[in-house]
Order: structure tokens, then sequence, then C-alpha cells
């Protein structure tokens, strides 16, 4: 990589495995077949587009979807510029600003067919760009996990992200060969798979659930269900689904449960997510913005605690 940019190559010891990009400043979004079979909790180089390099650990993986999370270490502090997010429409232009090395190629063409219904190799059924690739290379998998994004045909549109390579379409004469068909899953998706990204994590760390009374909370040797997993009606919420009504700036909402302390911040991530529902705030930028307003309750919460 020659530029500095938001996308990164992730190593384990010194072979290389993989691209993928910084979604927020603390975690990479990656195609899940370029961390090769490792496993949650492993622990992976990644080395920024400027040269820097910072150790992560791979927090979430989504086989179905070929997706994963790698979360960067509490002792580094990314400053590269985070891409603002958008959404492909057919005949768009796209590229890819990331390639695997210095000698190669990078990616262009249009959008053949933008946020259609995709079935994975993987098996799930995911949200995804089917793209038509300008450059005829015959096998794209080292570009497999890199960012896609959408510009302007005269240029003057800012760059934005719209997608992740994940997959791509074999040559139907010559099965050996890869068709310049490529599939990317779109951001809107990578959100929705990945607790991580929202909101409901974000207030689980702040106000756990009560334990219910008739099924008591699990224990070490009855784990709680995988949160990779989700029920189906999370996992892939329907284009109808309400989003959280903003609360009340004189009234913040709170139950018995809330510490008043806490009220603030948990209605300030309520107002943040009503305004990524409404389009108001950039996608890729919701999760950046909660976990600050969490980080920032907590280093408050130490700061009470150490008086």
């Amino acid at each position: 990589m020659t530029s500095t940019g938001y996308w990164v190559d992730l190593y384990q010891a010194q072979q290389r495995l993989g691209g993928g990009f910084l979604l927020t400043r603390r975690f990479v979004l990656t195609a899940l077949h370029c961390l090769r079979g490792l496993a949650l909790d492993e622990s992976v180089g990644i080395e920024l587009a400027d040269g820097e390099r910072v150790e992560g650990r791979i927090c979430r993986q989504d086989k179905e979807a070929d997706l994963a999370l790698v979360e960067i270490g509490a002792g580094h502090q990314v400053t590269l510029p985070i891409p603002m997010a958008d959404v492909a429409r057919d005949g768009d232009r796209w590229r890819g600003p990331y390639r695997p090395a210095a000698h190669e190629v990078h990616l262009s063409g249009r959008v053949s067919a933008g946020a259609a219904p995709h079935l994975c190799v993987g098996g799930a059924t995911i949200e995804a760009l089917q793209l038509t690739a300008d450059q005829h290379l015959g096998d794209y998998s080292g570009y497999s996990g890199g960012p896609v994004e959408g510009v302007g045909d005269d240029g003057t549109r800012q760059p934005s992200v719209v997608g992740i390579l994940i997959e791509q379409a074999a040559d139907r004469s010559a099965e050996a060969r890869a068709a310049n068909v490529l599939f990317a899953a779109t951001i809107r998706e990578a959100i929705r798979r990945f607790d991580h990204l929202d909101v409901v994590h974000l207030i689980d760390v702040l106000r756990p659930p009560a334990p219910d009374r008739d099924h008591p909370a699990p224990d070490r040797d009855h784990p709680a269900p995988d949160r990779d997993h989700p029920a189906p009606d999370r996992k892939h919420p329907g284009p109808d689904r309400d989003c959280p009504p903003a609360p009340d700036r004189d009234q913040p909402a709170r139950d018995s449960a809330t510490p008043a302390r806490f009220v603030g911040t948990e209605a300030l991530l309520l107002q943040l997510d009503a305004w990524a529902q409404r389009s108001l705030i950039d996608p890729s930028q919701i999760a950046e913005l909660k976990f600050m307003a969490v980080k920032a309750l907590i280093d408050g919460e130490g700061n009470r605690g150490g008086a």
C-alpha cells in the first residue's frame, strides 16, 4: 500500500492473511475467509495504510455471510480518517482503493446490481452489490476484504465506502478462471450482522439486563447464547422495522433499573440511533459516536470510584 487511507493488511506473524478496512477507529471489517481459519480471540497484526502496525484480535465472525470484525487493541490510538458510507445504485461507477501489493492494479468498474439479495458460498442470503470490473484478471482473490467505494462519473462526487469485497463469480466457460464479476456485501448488511456496531451492545455495557427470577442468569457451566448467531428477526431486521423514538430532551427516558447518572448518556445513545435511522448521521460513523459516549461515561465512573 502506498498512500494513507483507511484500508489495512492483516497478518499473523509475518504471513499476510488478507485485506480489510477501518469501519470505526476501533474495528476493522474483513472477509472471514481472509483469516484462514483463525478462531475467535486469536491475535492478528494490523498494518495500517501509513505503515504503522498495531495489534488486534478477532472478536466476531459470521461464517454464513463470510464477514468478520477485528478489534484494535485498547493501547493503540488510530488517527487515520474513517470513511463516509453511502448506498450504491445500479449503473454507478465504483473503485477499489485497496490492492494486495504495490505492483497490483487498482480495481474499478460499474455497479451492475445494487443492494440485491445474494446467496453466499457460506449459505446466507445477504444484501450485496454485483460489480463488473474493468480489469480482466482471471483471479481477484487477493482483493477480498477490501472496501468498495462509490465514485461519480465526472469525479466530482466525494468517494464513500459502499461495500466490502467477498466473492468472485466463476467464468462459466472456464471454471478455473474468474469472470470480471465480483460481489460485495453492503455496509448496511455488515452493521446489521454485528452487535458491536449496534446501540443495544453499548446499552448492555452500561446497564446489564436484570436477572429474571424465573430464569436465573446463566453461569459458566450454562453459557449465554452465542451473540454471533442472534435470532432471525434481530439478524435480518425487516425494512419496516420501527426506529426507536427520540427521547424527550426535557424528560429523558428512564426506568427503575437505570441509575440517575446514566440517564443522560442512555438518552444520547437512543437519540443517535434515531438520527441514524432517519439518515441524519452517516451509518459508518454512528458506532464510533456511541462508543465515545459510552467511553466518556465509563471514564467518569472510574474517576468517581477513585475519588
